[in-house]
């Protein structure tokens, strides 16, 4: 255990690693400002749906959040030349963090990974070499790092990885019904569009795409296969930030190759004025058993997120419960319809809610489909009429259908959501069973 963790191995994958990171984190601070992202997400909205439980979190008023957005930019920097890097990268996850919690209406896997990612990096001895604190300080100089650093990286990715390939494993992504419909909103784009229809395309996303997540990490950790895994890795992802346009994430995935080459070979491409360390010696530190005890805590949380939607009693698909925090990523179409009606309970009248004029575009497309955001604006409905001295029951009509099916009811529309509770580890029951047809086509509508 002392040999697999604490043996001190090369760092140039890992300094190279954080100024790649470092870019790009800092790319999605000052593009999210650039893109209107910030705009669209933070400034326009009437108001955000958080992470239950994180209310406390508000976007700054005013222009506050493009304020906000570019000091992640700037710190950003600061981790990629390693300028005061614990710090930069402290409170880079910190407020970062605050952002993916913040708001769910644009959830992405790589916003979570991200967050993974800065909390890890914080830890992690990333400015011991070709950085601003080691010739403010050069005793900070290192050529070596404890091995424990790579296997964490490569166990966090091959997580992800894994269960992105899993959660593939279902009747619409092997019969191409998903992969269709994921291509179909592409069919406008320049050159590709067309192609992008085409039936073989869609098998070469569906099983490629499969394999390549269930393999890509075993490929990477043999040498044989290494280069065809870096080859097979630039073409994945290069296509899924051309097709679907999912910011830094294809880039941070390509960027992980740093710690499955040789540190030779790594400082002859890229002609680094630097020797190969090749000590072998083990540094226990004191700290090494309540670490071990750290890290394995977080893995099994890791491990255990994704599984937990197997212990409810619905299928996530059609429930979404559990489908967060899981990687379940890029797997369906989901669409839907919803009225929000309010019962005067003084009076006993029952009238349609105009909610759609509180909710940005992209909200209310959202919030059409999933329940923890159908419950939250149930209780902000709630909140806005009690304010007025009125009490009301707050009830949900809403219809869904998955990857082109047939419309089917969701939520019991006779279940008052004001008075519900939401409980993060429990399948709700107003959240109607997993229709036996919901994966039928459309024409039997």
């Amino acid at each position: 255990m002392n040999k697999l963790l604490f043996s001190r191995i090369d760092n140039t994958g890992l300094v190279l690693w954080r100024i790649a990171f470092g870019l790009l984190i800092a790319l999605e601070g000052f593009g999210a400002i650039a893109t209107g992202w910030v705009r669209r997400v933070f400034v326009e909205p009437e108001f955000t749906f958080h992470f239950i439980g994180f209310d406390f979190l508000q976007p700054l008023p005013g222009g506050g959040m493009y304020i906000y957005f570019a000091v992640l930019g700037i710190l950003g920097v600061c981790v990629m030349i390693g300028y005061r890097y614990r710090f930069a990268m402290f409170a880079y996850a910190l407020m970062w963090t605050c952002v993916y919690l913040m708001q769910k209406t644009s959830y992405n896997n790589h916003y979570y990974l991200m967050m993974l990612l800065c909390w890890i990096m914080v830890l992690l001895p990333a400015n011991r070499w070709l950085s601003l604190d080691v010739k403010r300080n050069p005793a900070l100089r290192s050529l070596s790092m404890p091995r424990w650093v790579k296997v964490i990286l490569i166990l966090q990715v091959f997580i992800v990885f894994t269960y992105a390939s899993i959660a593939k494993m279902y009747p619409d992504w092997f019969n191409l019904k998903a992969p269709a419909l994921l291509m179909l909103g592409k069919k406008e784009y320049w050159l590709i569009g067309d192609l992008l229809q085409q039936t073989w395309v869609h098998y070469s996303i569906a099983y490629f795409g499969l394999l390549f997540d269930l393999l890509i990490i075993p490929m990477f950790l043999w040498k044989r296969t290494r280069f065809l895994a870096f080859s097979l890795s630039l073409f994945f992802h290069l296509f899924n930030s051309v097709v679907f346009q999912i910011g830094i994430f294809p880039y941070m995935s390509i960027a992980f190759a740093f710690f499955f080459f040789s540190s030779e070979t790594l400082i002859k491409r890229f002609k680094l004025k630097r020797e190969v360390y090749t000590g072998d010696e083990i540094i226990t530190p004191s700290y090494a058993k309540p670490a071990i005890v750290a890290f394995s805590i977080y893995f099994l949380v890791q491990i255990g997120l994704p599984v937990r939607h197997w212990f409810f009693p619905e299928d996530v698909l059609w429930t979404e419960e559990g489908h967060r925090l899981s990687w379940r990523m890029m797997l369906r179409s989901r669409s839907g319809a919803l009225t929000i009606w309010v019962e005067d309970k003084e009076t006993g009248k029952r009238t349609k809610y105009p909610y759609r004029e509180m909710l940005s575009k992209k909200q209310r497309r959202n919030v059409q489909t999933k329940p923890d955001l159908i419950w939250q604006l149930a209780q902000r409905i709630h909140a806005i009429e009690k304010e007025k001295g009125k009490d009301v029951a707050v009830y949900a009509n809403c219809r869904v259908k998955i990857n082109g099916g047939v419309y089917h009811p969701f939520i019991d529309s006779e279940v008052d959501l004001a008075q519900e509770k939401w409980y993060p580890l429990q399948h709700h029951d107003w959240i109607l069973p997993t229709p036996a047809d919901y994966h039928s086509k459309a024409e039997k509508e």
